[in-house]
């Protein structure tokens, strides 16, 4: 566990930070870093800022910045992420620390027994992860001052892709986690997404145009901007869901599996942007996955609630794809007959197969 110590130097290179430091394991951090950028470990400048105005300018030999404190400690996280992707040059690293949320966990769980740690964990539930995303999370943030944030990393991962970085490596030990990116770009000039529960996605819809499909939350905040990167690194489990996808939270599964989280797409049918059996909507990250004849085939038909594989339950990415081409072509030769069709096959599918979200 981390402490506080007051000290004007450090055996990390070429550090520069205020009198004030976090100790960490200082040869983790050393190795993880060489390991990772190989001899730019020098050119590091590290330093120690819970705000963007806390980010120091690149001087003499240094090209990369190293932020000592977790940003669990940020109230403004993206402003001080901008802020330091503003000060590198393109391919420069930054390189952050943060506990987890789930590193959160075991830390509050420690030796605890089962009587004490339940009602200290669900105390900092309400208190760390709800409270924050109601209408009264402005008294939460007045009261904490952003200090000791719960912060899962997936999140952090994302956020830092919207920020105009890509991900390099994150590693554990401990209750902290390092994580090294590059800055391949601007940061996003479009709005900040909403982190609350009720939200609203965009979606390539009929004739290619570019929907907003309601939906509660399943997954942490900013989870679309890492859906390209889990995509490259995890593959799908089906040619539709990514493998291994540590964006769903516990309850977001839960939500899923029963099709909870979907009860606000009733919205979206309603203002006949979808029908019921057809397509699912798909992102346009995922949208660009699919093979281009499947492409033009989708936009001539208007996305659906209930999609055609549940009709047909495939279990690989070519029956997949096979599954959607199948449906299109039947749909274009009889529509009420090929929607009335997969919506029998569905239902029987769900009631008495087990054919579930995930």
């Amino acid at each position: 566990m981390s402490t506080l110590k007051k000290t004007s130097d450090s055996t990390l290179p070429g550090i520069s930070i205020s009198p004030f430091t976090t100790v960490f394991p200082e040869s983790y951090l050393q190795n993880f870093v060489h390991n990772t950028i190989g001899d730019d470990l020098k050119h590091v400048l590290w330093f120690h800022a819970d705000s963007s105005s806390g980010v120091p300018p690149l001087h003499n030999q240094f090209t990369s910045l190293g932020n000592l404190q977790p940003i669990n400690d940020v109230l403004h996280l993206n402003k001080l992420l901008k802020k330091a992707n503003l000060m590198l040059d393109r391919d420069g690293y930054y390189i952050l620390l943060m506990e987890t949320k789930k590193s959160r966990k075991s830390r509050i769980y420690g030796n605890r027994s089962k009587v004490k740690r339940r009602p200290i964990y669900l105390f900092d539930f309400l208190w760390k992860r709800v409270l924050p995303k109601t209408f009264l999370n402005s008294i939460y943030f007045k009261i904490t001052k952003g200090k000791n944030q719960v912060i899962s990393l997936s999140e952090a991962l994302a956020r830092l892709i919207f920020c105009g970085f890509e991900i390099i490596n994150h590693e554990q030990t401990g209750r902290y986690t390092a994580i090294i990116v590059r800055k391949n770009r601007q940061p996003e000039n479009k709005a900040e997404p909403t982190t609350g529960m009720f939200i609203s996605l965009p979606r390539i819809g009929f004739n290619g145009e570019v929907i907003r499909v309601y939906k509660f939350r399943t997954m942490h905040p900013y989870s679309e901007f890492l859906q390209e990167y889990l995509y490259e690194n995890h593959g799908t489990n089906d040619g539709d869901k990514i493998k291994n996808d540590f964006r769903v939270t516990r309850w977001g599964r839960l939500f899923r599996k029963y099709w909870i989280d979907e009860i606000p797409m009733l919205i979206n049918y309603f203002k006949g942007q979808l029908k019921l059996v057809g397509p699912r909507p798909l992102s346009e990250h995922k949208f660009l996955t699919y093979p281009e004849s499947l492409q033009k085939a989708r936009i001539r038909v208007k996305p659906g609630l209930i999609p055609p594989y549940y009709a047909d339950m495939p279990e690989t990415p070519e029956e997949f794809f096979e599954s959607e081409q199948a449906y299109l072509e039947a749909y274009h030769k009889n529509r009420w007959k090929t929607d009335f069709r997969y919506l029998g096959k569905s239902v029987y599918n769900i009631l008495f197969r087990g054919a579930r979200s995930k």
